[in-house]
């Protein structure tokens, strides 16, 4: 909080200025609300930024995912219209011939006919393969239709998915910035004093939830690394210092589960994109085992991910307004911790619990 407060603090003297500038009516001024009651308003602002950012994210990949579909579904159907018209060519050069050999005499009669019965029987043998071959034609082009109009109609059908998919990655991004535009608006009455306040009643909870956890054992000893884990932790260090941005992957700017997925994906485990996803698939471990680049997770819905870097501290991209940073384990309600695969032959999925 302390960092985007302290940033805003110019924006809010100007605001708080122009609230006090004297007016032609003198109206009772509102009771000011409490450090406390802000900094809970300032938390819920936050908090619903961070779940509609990790909603819109999670559409975002479903919608790269649906574009894949859909790219393969047209090229699968051009591969089968190009199939169709080579056997629909086949059955007109077939139905041609048939036609042009539809006056002569029948097989059976020329047969009775022939000066030489084996050699009309020899022909009639050819007669039989050319009409099985004709068969065959006809039923590949049968199929060949049938496959065409299936893969048609599923390239409509998730053409249309692709599209109801992007109209609501539309109304959650609006979604976010109408809560962004809330946390700022708010932010904007505050004077320099309720900034710094705030700031200092929020430090106050994380350096308590901190030694909470310390008192309660909760926090691991120093273990090491995974060798994967040492370079995840290596990337999302590296990052430290640049902005926080909804939606972001890097790699000028992260937002929180941006980060954790592509230092793991760095380090050459690839992992679910979002904060809910993460804490739903990967492998779950008690905060006494965590090691460096195990990811822990945050609030009741996992709204929130950072990464553990050792010494009771995690590297993350914390909100708005902020930068990429190491901070306490404890500085938000802590939900669980889970691991990517790290270890040779580690599977590093796992079904939800």
């Amino acid at each position: 909080m302390s960092g985007v407060l302290l940033r805003l603090a110019c924006t809010a003297t100007v605001a708080a200025q122009a609230v006090l500038a004297p007016g032609p009516a003198l109206a009772a001024p509102e009771p000011r609300p409490s450090v406390a009651r802000l900094l809970t308003d300032l938390q819920r602002l936050y908090r619903q930024t961070e779940q509609a950012t990790e909603t819109y994210n999670a559409t975002t990949e479903e919608l790269e995912r649906q574009r894949a579909e859909v790219a393969r579904l047209d090229g699968e159907l051009a591969r089968a219209r190009l199939t169709l018209r080579t056997h629909r060519a086949d059955a007109g050069r077939l139905a041609r011939q048939q036609y042009q050999n539809s006056g002569g005499l029948g097989p059976y009669v020329r047969l009775l006919l022939a000066p030489d019965p084996q050699h009309a029987l020899d022909e009639g043998h050819v007669i039989g393969e050319l009409a099985r071959e004709r068969a065959h034609t006809v039923a590949r082009l049968t199929v060949a239709e049938r496959r065409a109009d299936a893969l048609a109609r599923r390239a409509r059908k998730a053409l249309d998915t692709q599209l109801g998919l992007a109209g609501r990655q539309r109304r959650q991004r609006d979604d976010v910035r109408t809560r962004l535009a809330g946390v700022e608006r708010l932010l904007a009455t505050l004077t320099p004093e309720q900034l710094a306040a705030v700031a200092r009643l929020e430090q106050q909870g994380v350096t308590e939830a901190q030694r909470r956890l310390t008192t309660a054992g909760a926090l691991p000893g120093d273990r090491p690394a995974g060798p994967r884990g040492d370079r995840a932790v290596g990337y999302a260090m590296a990052q430290v210092g640049k902005p926080y941005r909804w939606g972001a992957e890097g790699p000028d700017a992260y937002d929180c589960s941006g980060l954790t997925s592509q230092a793991w994906s760095h380090a050459g485990t690839p992992i679910p994109r979002t904060s809910q996803e993460q804490w739903r698939r990967l492998r779950r471990v008690p905060l006494k085992e965590l090691r460096p680049g195990d990811l822990v997770v945050y609030y009741p819905e996992a709204t929130h991910v950072a990464m553990y870097v050792g010494g009771g501290k995690v590297v993350q991209a914390p909100r708005p307004g902020e930068r990429v940073r190491v901070s306490p384990l404890a500085s938000y309600p802590v939900l669980g911790a889970v691991r990517p695969g790290d270890d040779p032959g580690q599977a590093p999925l796992t079904e939800a619990r």
